[in-house]
């Protein structure tokens, strides 16, 4: 039947079923005051977000308010147990000294900004009984996974370290990080927490890199930045004398001590003869084992 007679056997209007509903530019108003709401105070539900709503002059319900909620996906973040730090006062450097070339690294972070007032950060990588420069990373952000990457390469150009020390940022104790260093047989050395001292080296460091760099130089951009931070590395290890080495460079030093050390015994050779015996001491000749 038509729509004229069906709507006159039930009893309603035909304008019921000819209603369109219109575009309403306040709903979208609403959506977007409520997720710049959320964004400003992520820990508030809806019910408090209904109170700043109406606070503001919008004249909604809690209902209407959950509705939306909902059709967005938000929802109140759950609460995060506080994470209790790694790190002692038995890694710092007084207690767990470097005692030669590649034993003790620290590393760390240091922030400054560009021209335009954005954040760069640096990463610095430091022998402590050298004081050599191994490392001097910057960008905008640098993630556990970029440091991985720089340790990849600096244990495939350098050698891998016996220890490496470091505070407790994120970057450091992350489990990627951990991983790897159990894996490449690094003892990792965490400070105790807001203790900067116990990372003395790297914090020595930088306060030079920040007197002879950050504070003289406007960085443009990022590729400024480390165009400089190369060119300031380079100076600082093979040209810049340092107090605590004799006035010597770091280069110098760790050359001087690559020549001091003990040289490793030359290894027998030996033929078939496993059965030779000593006259001497009357014991069987063996291949000295490798260490």
């Amino acid at each position: 039947m038509s729509q004229r007679r069906a709507c006159q056997a039930l009893g309603v209007s035909r304008s019921s079923q000819r209603y369109q509903p219109r575009e309403d530019d306040e709903e979208g108003r609403l959506v977007a005051r409520i997720l710049e709401l959320v964004r400003e105070h992520p820990r508030y539900g809806y019910r408090f977000i209904t109170v700043l709503l109406r606070r503001e002059g919008w004249k909604v319900n809690r209902k209407r308010v959950y509705r939306l909620w909902q059709q967005e996906g938000l929802q109140v973040p759950r609460k995060q147990r506080k994470k209790r730090r790694l790190g002692t006062s038995a890694g710092g450097c007084v207690r767990q000294r470097a005692e030669h070339k590649d034993h003790v690294w620290a590393w760390d972070f240091v922030f400054d900004r560009t021209a335009g007032g954005r954040s760069i950060k640096w990463l610095s990588i430091v022998d402590e009984y050298t004081r050599e420069c191994l490392a001097l990373e910057v960008d905008r952000r640098m993630t556990s996974d970029d440091v991985l990457d720089v340790l990849t390469d600096l244990f495939a150009i350098r050698g891998v370290p016996k220890h490496i020390r470091s505070d407790n940022g994120p970057e450091f104790i992350a489990r990627a990080i951990r991983r790897f260093l159990e894996g490449a047989g690094v003892e990792a050395l965490y400070i105790e927490p807001g203790s900067p001292w116990q990372n003395g080296y790297a914090e020595s460091f930088h306060s030079r890199l920040r007197s002879e760099l950050l504070d003289a130089e406007v960085f443009e951009s990022v590729g400024a930045a480390q165009a400089l931070s190369a060119t300031w590395r380079s100076h600082y290890n093979h040209h810049r004398p340092h107090s605590s080495l004799a006035y010597q460079t770091p280069a110098a030093f760790a050359t001087a001590c690559a020549a001091s050390a003990p040289a490793a015994p030359a290894l027998q050779q030996h033929t078939r003869k496993e059965d030779e015996v000593d006259k001497d001491t009357l014991l069987p000749v063996t291949q000295p084992r490798l260490s």
